[in-house]
């Protein structure tokens, strides 16, 4: 490799954005009380998904990718993870009406209290099959929200 070449190299990561992730589950009940009445969802055919306003367990699968600033560890993924974990205790969760997306938005609000300033991104899947993905990127607001 040229020197030119391997500068090249070296700029792309010292600019390069770096993430940590973990993966962890936990039991959950929850429901989804529109699927009974509203006729989008409550169909008389193979598209009924009527049950869902009842409460129903999953096994909810999370994925959190937060920014780290240098490569040695800065955010150590094990202590990262067992913080999560301890988010939600032991118990089954009881998350009532919550959807995927309302799961990540409360997981993404301690996560932004206990390290500000970080891009996080969030999946929460119900039971490894269907779910959501959640950017909270701390530059777009800037970019393109007014709040």
């Amino acid at each position: 490799m040229i020197l030119e070449e391997r500068e090249k190299i070296d700029r792309i990561i010292r600019a390069s954005q770096k993430k940590v992730w973990i993966t962890f589950q936990k039991e959950g009940v929850h429901c989804f009380p529109a699927a009974a009445t509203d006729p989008k969802l409550n169909t008389d055919d193979e598209y009924n998904v009527s049950f869902l306003a009842s409460p129903h367990r999953h096994i909810f699968h999370f994925r959190v990718c937060i920014d780290v600033f240098h490569d040695d560890r800065e955010l150590e993924f094990i202590q990262f993870k067992r913080w999560l974990e301890s988010l939600y205790g032991n118990n089954i969760l009881e998350l009532n009406y919550k959807s995927c997306e309302m799961i990540a938005d409360d997981l993404y609000l301690q996560i932004a209290a206990k390290y500000p300033d970080r891009d996080v991104w969030i999946e929460v899947s119900e039971d490894g099959e269907n779910g959501c993905y959640v950017e909270y990127n701390r530059t777009r607001p800037l970019q393109s929200v007014t709040i």
